[in-house]
């Protein structure tokens, strides 16, 4: 959902860099953000930031990051372009969807009650359904198992260097989105995009004719 329905990732790293320079846990760069907590669960990150918070304190602070979040997003919200377009397409021609975020339950309804997409998807996995965040596979290996759909027949859409990770881990075929990192960035990536309008059903896939 982050950064691959929505172009809200900005949006994620200026919260962290309220709550950073409130709680005086120093700077986070640009670079330590894309790399090390785009894409990983919130809770995750907050234990090792907050290493002495118990578990009120650890949800306080989740709560309170994502205010902040939504106070910054909230005007803004917009999918990514081509997004509904696409997700159309892919019904008609009898894909299963499913969104696999390590976002919260809280966060996800707060993106889908501004894009009129949740219709689409047969499963939605939230980040309170594992217990092991990206770049471990368990969230997509969670969505295919409710899918039933096999790994390998599955395609992740990914913009975080963990979430390539975890995809490639769960050894599914995965397309990268150009809204957090440089094509470059992303060449684990079977494919890599600048939005949806570059893609139909016919072209993701030929992503597995390689493989027959």
């Amino acid at each position: 959902m982050d950064g691959t329905m929505v172009d809200n990732t900005p949006y994620h790293f200026k919260s962290w860099q309220a709550i950073f320079k409130k709680y005086n846990k120093g700077t986070i760069s640009a670079q330590t953000y894309y790399t090390q907590i785009s894409g990983v669960p919130i809770m995750d990150t907050l234990k090792g930031l907050f290493m002495d918070a118990d578990e009120i304190q650890l949800k306080s602070l989740l709560k309170e990051k994502e205010g902040l979040y939504k106070e910054f997003y909230g005007p803004y919200v917009a999918p990514v372009n081509g997004l509904e377009n696409f997700l159309i397409e892919l019904k008609d021609a009898g894909f299963k969807l499913a969104m696999a975020s390590s976002a919260t339950v809280d966060d996800i309804n707060f993106i889908l009650g501004h894009l009129p997409v949740r219709q689409y998807f047969d499963v939605i996995i939230d980040g309170n359904r594992v217990s092991k965040g990206k770049p471990n596979p368990q969230i997509f290996l969670k969505a295919a198992a409710d899918l039933e759909i096999q790994p390998q027949d599955c395609i992740v859409f990914e913009d975080s260097i963990a979430g390539i990770k975890a995809a490639n881990a769960a050894k599914m075929k995965v397309i990268g989105i150009t809204t957090s990192h440089g094509a470059g960035q992303l060449q684990p990536a079977n494919l890599i995009i600048t939005d949806f309008t570059e893609l139909n059903p016919h072209k993701i896939t030929t992503l597995f004719e390689q493989d027959r």
